[in-house]
């Protein structure tokens, strides 16, 4: 039985994502991504033998890897939407009028400081591929066209990105950096964030359909 592929319409039949369920993006050509998001280490604070043990459990990483990631830096706007819609119910709910000018004029302070682009805010994400049967590059494979992808295949190649996902995880402790594996409704507002910045930076996202997001 074939994967159900997701409605596509407008846009959205530009894409190159057929699905996104359990944590996994299947591609129209039905090879598997999933995502991990990393933290960040302040180098520059590290002393010279903690930059230098840094630097050679990272070399180690990536001459342990036998198969291809993608480093994706994400780099905007803070988004403090949340935070300043709380100040505001605060202040309204403030029965003395001096403390109640003090929020507003601190509130108004902090939302000038964000518009005008002094605070940013850089995730990091490890894009982590998969191919069925990792035959990408194999003539037969090309011959043959798009691979078909059932779901007991699915399941069993599912397994096997998830323990890759893992390994990079493993391997990324030793350099003081962790790795969490996003969900799908992560995975899918992140995307979102990408196709609408200016929307993703004032802090709403779209109710997510359903039929996204399959269990």
């Amino acid at each position: 039985m074939d994967l159900p592929i997701i409605p596509s319409g407008g846009t959205q039949s530009l894409l190159p994502i057929k699905q996104i369920r359990d944590g996994i993006i299947i591609l129209r050509d039905n090879t598997l991504r999933g995502i991990l998001m990393v933290s960040s280490v302040n180098f520059d604070l590290r002393s010279s033998e903690e930059q230098e043990a840094i630097i050679y459990q990272f070399q180690n990483f990536l001459n342990s890897l036998d198969f291809s990631c993608q480093i994706l830096v994400n780099s905007r706007k803070i988004n403090i939407t949340g935070y300043l819609e709380k100040l505001k119910q605060i202040e309204e709910k403030q029965e003395n009028e001096l403390l109640q000018n003090q929020i507003r004029e601190y509130r108004n302070f902090i939302a000038q400081l964000v518009e005008g682009g002094s605070i940013m805010n850089k995730a990091f994400y490890l894009i982590v591929p998969f191919y069925l049967a990792e035959k990408k590059k194999s003539a037969i494979f090309q011959f043959q066209g798009i691979p078909q992808l059932t779901e007991e295949l699915f399941q069993q190649y599912k397994v096997q990105l998830y323990q890759r996902m893992e390994f990079l995880a493993l391997g990324l402790r030793r350099c003081a950096l962790w790795a969490m594996p996003l969900n799908t409704e992560e995975i899918i507002e992140l995307l979102w964030s990408y196709y609408h910045p200016k929307e993703a930076q004032v802090g709403y996202y779209p109710e997510i359909p359903p039929e996204l997001i399959i269990s």
